[in-house]
């Protein structure tokens, strides 16, 4: 397999930060972010996802920057952001019936779209794909940026590829001070996990990538939704149209297991795998919910929220991985949680920043399978 990486030399720049108001938003630094993106310059903005990485969607040698800034192969498509419905005219082919209805319920919101593309959207903002993902952010400072870039802003997630995506400015500067032009701070990220990606060149419309809008949403509004197999399978075969899906993506630097199995075996067996790794003198780290946290005695402990508000758990799962790295741990155990509603886009997220790597709690306890 050819992976293409750019070929662009970095040019360490200073990286203006911009304290943003959302109930108040400064159009002076508007206009100025939007200006840089329009000369090909790269902004880093808040939706209600993750942090995204602007540039305009309709140059070439933007996109080239964004993968360059981000580390990122260029086969991997970006998503075209767009402030309003109509935008949709310039960049797609045709708009199947089905959208109006989506648009009206999920956008501004957490969903994408994909469509045949026009000749108007270049093969490095689609990663060579003849097929363009689009989507209207949620937040009210990434809406005027589109507007002020001139309407059309790519931007995956503003962070160096493979790492957990952004839900603070923080975590943009980490990753990407000196190698962009601006970052917008609009404080931390409603969501937490990127969009549900549903590909509307099929029949029917497929889900490709799980998200905040979930299959049961989807269906109320237009019918029948099927979910791409490949979503959670470790050795899939078939090369994703998805942006984010087809490498590993989300990781900490730390190795990531996530422990699946009973509600009382899995406390157990993160117990038991902890205490084998403290005792070669090594660091570890566990993602419990507040449910469980009293159960773990050993380990550098951390509550990423309560199984009873997963969208709590959607919000801290990112910025918690990115603890860890600071925390300086050689493991990190998770708990699993259940794939259905917010719960399958946090699975799909933690399997793939565990490069799918799980243990069964049971295995484990009754020592018959491998210490991990």
């Amino acid at each position: 397999m050819t992976i293409l990486l750019p070929r662009l030399i970095i040019r360490f720049m200073e990286t203006i930060i911009r304290k943003m108001d959302t109930d108040q938003i400064d159009m002076q630094v508007i206009t100025e972010a939007g200006s840089i993106l329009q000369k090909g310059g790269l902004v880093a903005f808040p939706t209600e996802t993750v942090y995204g990485l602007g540039a305009n969607a309709l140059d070439e040698s933007a996109a080239k920057k964004t993968y360059a800034a981000k580390g990122r192969p260029s086969d991997n498509p970006l998503i075209v952001h767009i402030a309003r419905l109509e935008a949709l005219e310039r960049i797609v082919k045709k708009i199947p019936k089905e959208v109006p209805k989506l648009a009206e319920r999920f956008w501004p919101g957490p969903l994408t779209m994909i469509f045949e593309k026009s000749e108007n959207v270049p093969y490095g903002t689609t990663g060579g794909l003849n097929t363009v993902a689009v989507r209207m952010p949620d937040n009210p400072v990434a809406l005027a940026l589109i507007e002020a870039g001139g309407g059309y802003v790519s931007a995956p997630s503003a962070n160096t590829s493979g790492r957990p995506s952004p839900t603070l400015a923080a975590h943009v500067a980490e990753d990407l001070s000196g190698k962009i032009e601006m970052i917008l701070d609009g404080d931390a990220v409603e969501i937490g996990v990127e969009s549900t990606i549903l590909d509307m060149t099929v029949t029917p419309p497929m889900i490709l990538r799980p998200g905040a809008v979930t299959k049961e949403m989807l269906e109320h509004v237009i019918g029948e939704i099927t979910i791409d197999s490949a979503i959670l399978s470790a050795d899939s075969k078939v090369p994703p149209k998805a942006p984010g899906m087809k490498y590993r993506h989300y990781a900490p630097k730390a190795a990531l297991f996530v422990v699946e199995g009973e509600e009382e075996e899995v406390p157990k067996a993160i117990r038991k795998l902890v205490r084998e790794k403290e005792k070669n003198g090594e660091r570890v780290g566990i993602i419990s919910t507040l449910e469980r946290a009293e159960c773990y005695k050993e380990g550098i402990v951390k509550i990423i929220g309560t199984r009873e508000d997963e969208d709590l758990i959607a919000r801290n799962l990112y910025r918690i991985l990115r603890e860890f790295d600071e925390e300086d741990v050689q493991y990190i155990y998770s708990e699993a949680f259940a794939r259905r509603g917010i719960g399958s886009a946090i699975m799909n997220r933690l399997m793939k920043a565990a490069g799918q790597q799980k243990i069964m709690a049971d295995e484990v306890n009754t020592g018959k399978g491998e210490s991990i």
